[in-house]
């Protein structure tokens, strides 16, 4: 019970920071788009797991020296940025997805590990993300802050990522969702294309 009103404070700022249009928003709502509901649920997937991975290392108190090296930092940065802009671009210059959305092998959608792959590394090389667990760990968590309540927070952020994003593209694989796409693709693949590289320009020159 002590530590009721801790957990619940991290689960309202992890689920503000989950619907807050970013990078990982970005990318889910492109591949649920542009392919299918299972690229966009295994992309959510992958950024699930990099978040575990954040989670671990800023537990071990790895991401403080992160944090503290300019050059590590900047590299992961830099990387994060490009990779962000690879795939806006990729959006940009992409043709078309789905003559007709009652077809069911089309063979154009992505496999599993792709869509998964996707969505890893567009948080796992988001600073912004070594940033806010930092914080969380460094403000909100204590030394004192026991075991199980760590494990207990890090599964709730983990699923509600999860949660999220899952929801977001069976919202979005939805017939009539998937119709209006198909009358506005290109104009919505341009649109999630800019908004991409303006993210990863962002990061970029963000210090």
């Amino acid at each position: 019970m002590e530590y009721l009103p801790l957990i619940g404070t991290v689960a309202l700022l992890n689920l503000l920071a989950a619907v807050s249009p970013g990078p990982d928003f970005v990318m889910t709502v492109r591949n649920s788009l542009i392919y299918s509901r299972r690229s966009g649920i295994f992309t959510g997937l992958g950024i699930a797991m990099a978040l575990g991975v954040h989670l671990f290392y800023c537990a071990a108190g790895i991401g403080f020296l992160i944090s503290k090296s300019v050059i590590l930092f900047s590299m992961i940065k830099l990387l994060g940025a490009g990779y962000l802009i690879y795939m806006g671009i990729g959006s940009l210059l992409a043709k078309g997805s789905r003559l007709d959305i009652t077809e069911t092998a089309t063979g154009i959608d992505i496999s599993r590990f792709q869509a998964f792959r996707m969505g890893f590394l567009t948080n796992i090389l988001n600073p912004k993300a070594t940033l806010f667990f930092l914080s969380l760990f460094t403000l909100v968590i204590g030394n004192s802050t026991p075991l199980y309540v760590i494990l207990t927070i890090s599964v709730i952020i983990i699923l509600t990522a999860l949660s999220w994003f899952t929801i977001v593209s069976i919202f979005l694989a939805q017939p009539r969702v998937q119709k209006v796409f198909l009358k506005y693709e290109k104009g919505i693949n341009r649109t999630l294309g800019g908004f991409l590289i303006l993210l990863g320009v962002k990061i970029a020159f963000t210090f």
